[in-house]
Parts: structure tokens; sequence; C-alpha cells
């Protein structure tokens, strides 16, 4: 698989960041969700997938991307 970097909101150029990759699905870097409540929230996690908390506001580069690629019309 390769990533194609769409954009981040860190000053630092660390995390979180969103990427579009060449299966046409989406990758977000952020921090581990680690906290034991929050995973008893979740449904059907397999041992090969975990969950990835984002700030709201990178979402926009996740929206611009679907826009020009993917949305119809």
């Amino acid at each position: 698989m390769r990533l194609r970097f769409l954009g981040t909101d860190s000053n630092q150029g660390t995390c979180p960041a969103m990427y579009a990759t060449d299966r046409r699905t989406y990758v977000v870097q952020g921090k581990i969700v680690a906290d034991l409540t929050a995973l008893g929230d979740v449904r059907n996690l397999a041992d090969d997938e975990t969950l990835v908390e984002i700030d709201p506001a990178l979402v926009r580069h996740l929206i611009e991307h679907y826009r020009e690629h993917h949305a119809k019309g």
C-alpha cells in the first residue's frame, strides 16, 4: 500500500495527519486509543484493527479529497 499525504493541522509537523491510499481508502495518524472505558464501547474490533483519535479539524482534508476524487455529481 502507498500513502499520499493529504494534510495536517499540526504546527510541529507531528500527528495528527490524513492520508489517501492507492487502495482508494484513507489512513489517519493520531493518538492510539488506550482508554479501557472507551475500548469497552467499541463493537467488533478485530485483532488486526486499532482505534485512532484525531482532532475534528483534520476531517476537512478527508472531505476535500473525497469530494475531488470520489463524489459523483
